[in-house]
């Protein structure tokens, strides 16, 4: 397998644990509600939902093991979750300071600062990759009979703790090295203050299309680096009591895609809808109205993204400029907002009452006047240059809505475009994509997804593709397996 397509399996494996992100959010933001500067303390209800919500964002590395390690699993068994704690366990007992002392005869105090952060989103991810892998190869293997109890699934754990210890040995030497590499990575960031946010928020989006975007978040949202701006923000009044956390900074990198995922790109759409030819502009409006009202109402930004990101690249690089822009307006503003799921209404509310949200109203401000960039950059780039968005295109089929409201059906079409189930490696799926591995991918009719409702398709070395379905994907993809 490619490098991309390896890279697109552990991107949606990481879906799994990050899905777990928004009960997270919900509980602390509902917590914040009740008690916005107590944490908790002024209100046993605000302390249960306070408290239940940080269980999951404090645990977030070996959620991140358990999780990752169950979604590359060949046929998603808890055998291989099983096998990602146990190699998250061994990894960040045996690196943790006290035994890394005891193992190098050192005093506690000349033991490298890189192992007090050994149990962090990397090293779970790595621990995850590392079990599944493990998982694939020795799930099938018969021993001798005197051994036949252990195995198949059962000599996973097993074989995962022995080659973690092996693991163990090479983290020792090259953590500190790769732990200073992705610190001294988001000092250089930080050190740049709110223009470091902005070239983080660009980055962020131009990643978007091949789902590799989840990467540079761990270390912008997650404690990979120390900054861990999303759970120090959901920590509210305890990350400013234990100095975790800034009124006015922790934030700055979640509070500028507030502007963008609920004014901007329905902004697009409407631009994208006036564009579309006439006798079209039924069915764009179809499309982009759901599509625009995912992205305000939940943040979910990808059906309409991937509406123009390939038929009209110039586009989406002018939309990863502005969410750039605007991250950095919102950070030198201090305009703060943060989210457990993503910039949309629903976070937005839930956070409105965290002691670290300030000023939050003020990004619906700024959400207007971007409103109006983007419906005025797209319209007029559009005509401009002629750009083939939907509606306006000369040839192709223009995307619409699936007919049938009979998922099973549904995925049935799907498999048949995609040339049957014999073409069918793999089927996954993420939060908006089905994530394929296909024998032959040349078979397949992109224009017959698009007329079945897909809004784009991404392709990714020789054999895998992304089809974006948006909030559908998960669904379709559990009734492609069935059909199996």
């Amino acid at each position: 397998m490619n490098i991309l397509g390896y890279l697109q399996k552990i991107g949606r494996a990481l879906m799994v644990p990050v899905a777990v992100l928004p009960a997270a959010a919900i509980l602390m933001g509902i917590g914040y509600w009740i008690d916005p500067n107590g944490w908790g303390g002024g209100s046993p209800v605000a302390a249960f939902l306070i408290k239940a919500g940080a269980a999951i964002i404090d645990s977030m590395p070996v959620l991140f093991a358990v999780g990752v390690a169950y979604g590359m699993s060949k046929d998603k068994d808890g055998s291989a979750a099983l096998a990602g704690l146990v190699g998250f366990l061994v990894v960040t007992t045996l690196l943790s300071p006290g035994a890394v002392a005891q193992i190098k005869g050192i005093p506690a105090d000349q033991v490298p600062a890189a192992f007090a952060k050994i149990s962090n989103q990397f090293v779970g991810i790595l621990c995850g990759v590392i079990a599944a892998e493990l998982y694939n190869r020795f799930s099938s293997v018969e021993l001798h009979k005197a051994l036949a109890f252990f195995s198949g699934r059962r000599l996973v754990p097993i074989v995962t703790s022995v080659v973690m210890i092996v693991v163990s040995f090479i983290l020792m030497a090259v953590w500190p090295v790769i732990y200073g590499g992705l610190v001294s990575f988001g000092e250089s960031i930080v050190s740049m203050g709110s223009t470091g946010a902005g070239i983080y928020a660009f980055f962020n989006r131009l990643l978007i299309p091949v789902g590799l975007h989840h990467a540079l978040n761990s270390v912008f949202w997650f404690d990979v680096a120390g900054i861990n701006d999303i759970p120090n923000f959901l920590g509210g009044q305890s990350s400013i009591d234990a100095g975790k956390a800034v009124i006015g900074t922790t934030g700055m990198y979640q509070a500028g895609f507030f502007p963008i995922m609920m004014f901007g790109l329905p902004g697009a759409a409407l631009a994208i809808y006036h564009s579309a030819k006439k006798e079209h502009k039924e069915k764009v409006a179809s499309i982009m109205i759901a599509a625009a009202f995912a992205a305000f109402f939940t943040g979910v930004t990808e059906p309409l993204e991937f509406s123009f990101m390939f038929v009209a690249p110039v586009l989406y690089v002018i939309h990863a400029l502005l969410t750039g822009i605007s991250v950095f307006i919102a950070s030198s503003m201090h305009w703060i907002a943060g989210f457990g799921f993503s910039a949309g209404l629903v976070d937005m509310v839930l956070s409105s009452r965290n002691p670290l949200a300030t000023q939050w109203y003020m990004l619906l401000v700024q959400g207007l006047v971007f409103f109006g960039l983007y419906y005025a950059i797209f319209r007029a780039v559009i005509v401009k240059f002629n750009l083939k968005t939907p509606g306006r295109e000369d040839d192709e089929a223009v995307p619409v809505q699936a007919q049938t409201t009979d998922r099973t059906e549904l995925a049935r079409q799907y498999l048949e475009v995609l040339g049957g189930q014999e073409n069918l490696v793999t089927i996954d799926a993420c939060i908006t994509r089905l994530r394929l591995t296909l024998k032959d991918r040349s078979i397949v009719d992109e224009r017959k997804l698009k007329a079945l409702g897909a809004a784009g398709v991404v392709k990714l070395g020789e054999q895998n593709l992304q089809v974006i379905l948006g909030p559908l994907a998960e669904i379709i993809a559990g009734e492609m397996k069935a059909l199996r």
